[in-house]
């Protein structure tokens, strides 16, 4: 009879503690769920959704998916192996400027359509015709 005693105790005390181990799993799920954010939540200073992949245009003065409206440039030099990480060019509604968004890079550049084409700054070049990109005169970027 005590063995049975003690048998009812173990198999109730087993119970017991499996039922907590659930209300303690229950409750860090609920705590989980609380933290975690809602994606699409994530808003720069502009009030582009970064998660989508939407940055700022100053050039278009809104939110962009370059990947969706620019014009995709790969670098001409890529080691066997290596991340090809591409350039965008971005063009205003009449062509006469473009925003140059490089890699790496969180400020872009405008450049001036200075006829033929060819739209450059100082130190940046981007030869429409040819779909290259030339930083320091160097060809750096071509559309493939």
């Amino acid at each position: 009879m005590k063995k049975l005693a003690f048998l009812s105790f173990v198999m109730f005390a087993l119970v017991a503690c499996n039922n907590n181990q659930k209300n303690d799993a229950a409750e860090n799920m609920d705590d989980q769920e609380t933290i975690q954010e809602t994606v699409g939540d994530d808003r720069d200073a502009h009030g582009c959704i970064t998660s989508s992949g939407e940055t700022w245009s100053e050039l278009l003065q809104g939110c962009i998916q370059v990947f969706n409206v620019g014009q995709r440039l790969n670098p001409v030099a890529t080691a066997e192996g290596e991340t090809i990480t591409s350039a965008f060019v971005v063009f205003n509604e009449d062509n006469s400027k473009l925003e140059l968004y490089l890699p790496n890079d969180a400020v872009t550049v405008i450049l001036d359509n200075a006829g033929n084409g060819i739209y450059q700054n100082e130190t940046v070049k981007y030869d429409s015709n040819a779909a290259a990109l030339y930083i320091n005169g160097e060809k750096q970027y071509i559309k493939e």
